[in-house]
């Protein structure tokens, strides 16, 4: 396709900083009004404030004063459709710290301390709804598996509003991981081992085929304590029953650990003895670490001397995870492979910083213990997954395409106003594969599954166009809400190598973003952006070259300028991404609406944000390109299809 602003015409504008954002103003009414303004200004005042006083009062005083929480479905009608039923209430509440009680990492959001909320129209919040993601119907949300020919989708599910709480498990089949049927809830809290919630749980397939599930639930006296399920059917290959174990619970807090830092059990794996063995997530005082547990019968279990691994300094580990990788082989393992060829990861979800970590080791069977390849990016303090917004993730073997593919939750970044008035709340990624990458050696590369491809449509290439320092071109692609972006970048190696290094010690989180010019970066696409440039999302590559002459490449994503709204999370996200000589920087970013995942160097670093655009939306949001390096210019060549939206279906 012919490109307007192509390398030989070059008519990219200058890619400026923005102003910062005016603060609002007193919204007392001017002095000019009559007297009857007054008066009714004061009615509608007091009539709010009472409205506000008893929202306050029915749904509990808490310390904290922040941004609108009306606290359930029953109030959204009130609190969201007071000042009209087109716009969200003007004025702030006090909100509900969710989760931490109960004895689980904080799952309320949007601290806004101050912050006048923003006036969303109900236009703008439909459009935050994905198109090709799956979250659920309404509500809000957070162990997958392959069974008889669908995939399985269990989730941490409130069915009664957008908010953490009253957690059941949610439940959805598919038979591609992307187009989805959603199935009544599979599992609720009602014995007293998991009448505080049916939490995070993972199944194993034992070898005559049949199925199990280990799941946490937290007690009358909000005690964690692992439980055991079966399907009620086996022959149902829907699994839309579950049965739990008479004798339930399985496990209980050891000796040692506090009652609420016992939880998230993995999948088996089996032990050179023959038994059966998982790991779970505690910590003891700073230190997180993974117990050890074997079995034979997922009823009886023996608690192993010491643990798999810890590391201190980093808190509750939540979700862990543990499986091989092949160092040789292109497929996925199963949970319990082992042997010269393989490498295996452990995996930690941090309680207290609220990111997924990784590392590449090397585990006894015998002994059941992990030892990392380089202790310096241990479990915590190296390797993410995503360096995004990514959390409480879990992986499957999928036995039908010799695969294992990772999952995880994302949760919005908006106020918990917004998630009420629109009436749902978190969604999950396009599923990704998992593979070690045997170039470097030393991380690994997630991937979009390969079906997600096939909702593609209407495919546009730009081929080598140019972007001088300090200019953006318009890329013509039409609504640009839904598509997947795949970029190669090339910069002059002469010109690289001829400016000497000055600035090696770059960082994209407290960096100036995209803004902060330098001489090699950054560069990249501008997503989600209007015509005005008011808002815009910029993913973007940053070389830095030190005095010694080495390179540093860096992914970043900023969302400073994303959305004009007060009552978002405009984040910057990113690290180093490895590149090894010869090769051009490459980026695909999937962008589905208030979701975008991008993923550098087939997927060395990947970054998933949610953006919560005012302006850039439907027909108005736009893709550029940027360049915002002060001595290099870019040659970009791009192939961009449009996405169609998956059928998910209610039952």
């Amino acid at each position: 396709m012919a490109l307007s602003n192509s390398e030989e015409t070059n008519n990219g504008v200058a890619y400026t900083q923005l102003p910062e954002a005016e603060t609002s103003s007193d919204n007392s009414p001017a002095s000019t009004y009559g007297r009857s303004k007054r008066v009714t200004f004061m009615i509608l005042t007091m009539f709010v404030v009472f409205i506000l006083f008893f929202v306050a009062v029915k749904y509990g005083s808490y310390e904290d004063i922040d941004d609108v929480n009306p606290g359930s479905d029953s109030s959204q009608d009130t609190v969201c459709n007071i000042l009209g039923s087109n716009l969200m209430p003007l004025t702030t509440m006090r909100m509900v710290d969710r989760g931490v009680a109960e004895g689980v990492s904080a799952k309320s959001h949007g601290h806004f301390l101050g912050a006048r909320p923003f006036p969303w129209t109900k236009n703008m919040l439909i459009w935050q709804r994905t198109s090709f993601h799956f979250q659920p119907k309404k509500n809000w949300m957070n162990g997958p598996l392959y069974y008889k020919g669908w995939y399985h989708l269990f989730y941490q599910y409130n069915p009664e509003a957008a908010v953490w709480g009253n957690i059941v498990w949610g439940h959805a089949v598919s038979r591609d991981l992307i187009h989805w049927q959603h199935l009544p809830v599979a599992m609720v809290g009602d014995q007293w081992y998991d009448i505080n919630g049916v939490w995070t749980g993972s199944a194993t397939f034992l070898p005559d085929g049949s199925l199990i599930m280990l799941y946490t639930g937290s007690t009358n006296e909000s005690v964690q304590v692992q439980n055991l399920a079966y399907p009620a059917d086996p022959s149902d290959h829907l699994l839309r029953k579950w049965v739990k174990y008479e004798g339930n619970p399985v496990l209980v807090p050891p000796p040692g650990i506090a009652k609420k830092d016992f939880r998230d059990p993995t999948t088996a794996w089996t032990t050179p003895e023959g038994k059966w063995r998982i790991t779970i997530g505690s910590k003891v005082n700073k230190t997180g670490i993974s117990l050890v547990y074997d079995t034979v019968d997922f009823k009886n279990f023996e608690l192993l001397e010491g643990v798999l691994h810890g590391v201190p300094g980093t808190g509750m580990w939540e979700c862990v995870d543990f499986y091989p990788v092949s160092k040789v082989a292109e497929n996925g393992l199963d949970t319990s492979e082992n042997g010269p060829a393989v490498k295996h990861i452990l995996k930690s979800s941090l309680d207290d910083d609220r990111n997924d970590y990784y590392a590449l080791g090397t585990y006894d069977a015998l002994n059941g213990k992990w030892v990392p390849d380089n202790p310096t990016i241990d479990v915590g303090i190296g390797l993410r997954y995503d360096y995004g917004n990514f959390y409480a993730s879990k992986t499957f073997y999928d036995q039908e395409k010799k695969r294992r593919v990772l999952w995880a939750w994302i949760k919005e970044t908006d106020s918990e106003a917004a998630d009420i008035c629109k009436g749902w709340a978190s969604l999950q990624p396009i599923p990704r594969t998992i593979k070690f990458d045997k170039k470097t050696g030393s991380n690994i590369i997630t991937w979009p599954v390969a079906e997600v491809e096939t909702l593609r449509s209407n495919r546009v290439e730009f081929d080598k166009v140019k972007v001088n320092p300090g200019s953006i071109v318009p890329l013509e692609v039409g609504s640009a809400a839904q598509l997947d972006i795949m970029a190669e970048f090339e910069v002059d190696q002469k010109v690289l190598e001829r400016i000497d290094g000055s600035n090696g010690t770059y960082d994209c989180i407290n960096s100036g973003g995209s803004a902060e010019r330098g001489a090699f970066g950054p560069f990249g696409l501008l997503v989600l952006t209007d015509n005005g440039l008011s808002e815009q999302t910029p993913i973007y590559f940053y070389i830095a070259k030190d005095a010694k002459g080495n390179f540093n490449t860096f992914f970043c994503n900023d969302l400073t300028r994303s959305s004009e709204a007060s009552d978002v999370h405009r984040l910057m996200y990113g690290s180093t991404v490895p590149v090894l000589q010869g090769e051009k920087l490459t980026l695909r970013t999937l962008v589905d609406h208030s979701i975008v995942e991008s993923f550098a160097q087939g997927g060395r670093t990947a970054i998933t944000s949610r953006v919560y655009p005012t302006k850039a939306i439907y027909e108005d949001a736009k893709l550029y390109l940027f360049n915002n390096a002060t001595d290099i210019s870019i040659t970009a060549t791009l192939k961009i299809w449009q996405m169609d939206s998956a059928n998910i279906q209610s039952t």
